[in-house]
Formats: C-alpha cells, structure tokens, sequence
C-alpha cells in the first residue's frame, strides 16, 4: 500500500508581481464600477427627463433646507432645460469611456492607463482635502482615503516599472 502524500502546510507565498496585479485589478474593477455609474446616470438623466428633473431638484432643495426664492428657482429652471441635460448626459457618456478605458488598460497592467489613473485621481485630492477640512465626516474622509490608496497604488507600480526596467 502506498503511502499518502503528506497535505501542503502552506500555500506558496504570493509574489510581489501577483500582489501587484491583484491590486491593479482592483483599481481597475473599482474605476469600471465608477463607469457604469457615470452610465446609469446619464441614462436616469435622460430617463427623467427635464420636468421631472426641475421637480427632483426642488424638492431635494427643499428638503434640505435650501431656499428657493423666485431668482434662485427661475435660474435653475434656465438651466434645467433639454440642451443642458443632453449635455451632461454627454459629458457622462465620455467620464464612462475615460473609466472603462482605464480599467481595460489597468486589467491588462498597461504603464499608460497607471498613468491615467494615477494622474486623474490625483487631481481631485486638493478638492477631497478642501472639503475634508470645510465638511468634516465619514464620506469625504472615506472618498479621500480611497482615491488616495488609489494614487499610492499606481504611483507604486509605476515606480516598480521604473525601477524594473
């Protein structure tokens, strides 16, 4: 009778490259998510439409606590209107292609779409520092530290890259 082969103790330690992969999947799957969001809300924009997009903005102003006296409520009525909401479902359309782009390049561990990411959330840090300080709370804090981590993690890899090469 043959002896049975003895159960492995451990699973083999990842390698830095596979660490390195898994979390640029990660970012990727997150700004894929942040994709079809920007989708989805192009898509409830032009769903609702401008009446009841005017009627959804009021009442949320409303409710919390924003006056609307008649130049603040004429003015968003102006703005409010099919070329402005044709217009912002466009520009959502083109934050999604940005994203997916993104996330295919950072899926296939491209330098370039590091770089696109690293450099397109790092801008909006002074902004999430800004609001950190004037709003403090546990979302700006939490959108703060996720594009941080973020930054953190592609500006690594493209050092490694660097470095690597």
């Amino acid at each position: 009778m043959a002896a049975m082969p003895a159960p492995p103790s451990a699973p083999p330690p990842r390698s830095s490259a596979g660490a390195r992969s898994g979390q640029l999947r990660a970012v990727a799957a997150f700004e894929a998510a942040k994709g079809v969001a920007a989708l989805l809300s192009a898509g409830g924009l032009g769903w609702l439409g401008v009446p009841a997009l005017q009627r959804t903005v009021e009442t949320l102003a409303l409710r919390l606590g924003m006056p609307l006296d008649g130049a603040r409520l004429a003015w968003l009525e102006r703005m409010l209107d099919p070329h402005t909401l044709h217009l912002a479902m466009a520009i959502l359309a083109l934050y999604a292609s940005l994203r997916f782009v993104e996330a295919w390049g950072l899926w296939r561990m491209r330098a370039w779409a590091s770089w696109l990411g690293c450099i397109g959330a790092a801008i909006y840090l002074p902004f999430e520092i800004r609001e950190l300080i004037r709003s403090p709370g546990w979302l700006p804090a939490t959108v703060f530290a996720v594009n941080l981590a973020i930054v953190w993690i592609l500006a690594r890899d493209l050092l490694r890259r660097r470095r690597d090469d």
